[in-house]
């Protein structure tokens, strides 16, 4: 690979420093780097591409930041078949695997196109009001409905391909991928799920009943949420990023989606080793 874009959040207190080692290590592989025009201002030697005119120009994207940065780089990519990898430079970090020490070793392997690959699945997210679509969102993480400003619980009747499956009464809901599982539907109490299940997963947020547990389907449902109860309304966020205020009636409508993301990962990357150091986990001599 010669041509790679790079998104980084400048944000980030070690942005210029880690983007200077990037460029350095591009540059000695003659490698050309594009990005926009914030992270072009900050990497001396990426050539600035604005917009769209970025993707053409590009054989894969580096994102350089946390999961929030991987998060706005596949919803700008917009089902472009252009694999990612994502560097950490953030504090948790479950979907960028490869660590900032590991940058020259990650670009030696660009160069040389050896590395792996992993598909992600996405979800589909429609919003109806009065049966009229009024809204329409790609997940890679989670679509998840929450109440307003009111701190008070509100209504959501859900049916799975049309079979009604009850009302909740709750401060929120959250529909996953499996890629989500480890971010908001994880801190809900949703399972952990292997990035190539093929299935969605239902968590509640606070529900109001104890008998209320997550609930994992395939993912050839078509899940469908009602806002039946909301005193200030209900906001809908999809991978924490993007949404809109929800009214009483109207219908969130969630399914797999036919776009996927392909994420590139050095030889040797392993899901559960990920896991493993981000979660903590003890027990093991892995």
């Amino acid at each position: 690979m010669k041509n790679i874009g790079v998104t980084a959040n400048v944000g980030k207190q070690r942005a210029p420093e880690v983007l200077k080692r990037l460029c350095h290590s591009a540059k000695r592989r003659g490698i050309r780097l594009f990005g926009p025009p914030e992270t072009a201002a900050v990497g001396e030697g990426i050539e600035e591409a604005r917009g769209t005119e970025l993707f053409p120009k590009i054989e894969a994207l580096v994102a350089l930041g946390g999961d929030g940065t991987m998060l706005r780089a596949v919803r700008e990519l917009d089902g472009r078949d252009i694999p990612i990898m994502g560097i950490n430079i953030g504090s948790l970090g479950f979907l960028t695997s490869v660590q900032e020490e590991d940058i020259d070793k990650a670009f030696g392997c660009l160069e040389k196109n050896d590395f792996t690959i992993g598909v992600r699945r996405m979800a589909e997210c429609r919003v109806l009001r009065a049966g009229a679509e009024i809204g329409r969102y790609r997940a890679l993480n989670d679509v998840v409905l929450q109440n307003g400003p009111s701190s008070r619980v509100i209504g959501l009747n859900m049916a799975v391909d049309g079979q009604p499956v009850t009302q909740y009464v709750c401060d929120g809901l959250i529909v996953s991928t499996p890629t989500g599982s480890t971010g908001h539907s994880l801190s809900a109490g949703g399972p952990i799920l292997s990035p190539d299940a093929r299935v969605l997963v239902v968590s509640l947020i606070c529900p109001h009943t104890l008998s209320s547990r997550p609930l994992v389907l395939p993912d050839t449902s078509a899940i469908t949420v009602t806002v039946a109860e909301a005193v200030e309304g209900i906001l809908l966020t999809v991978d924490g990023q993007v949404g809109m205020d929800l009214k009483e009636g109207d219908v969130v409508d969630v399914r797999a989606s036919d776009c996927r993301v392909r994420f590139m990962h050095m030889p040797g990357y392993s899901q559960f080793a990920v896991l493993r150091q981000k979660l903590h986990w003890s027990g093991s001599n892995v």
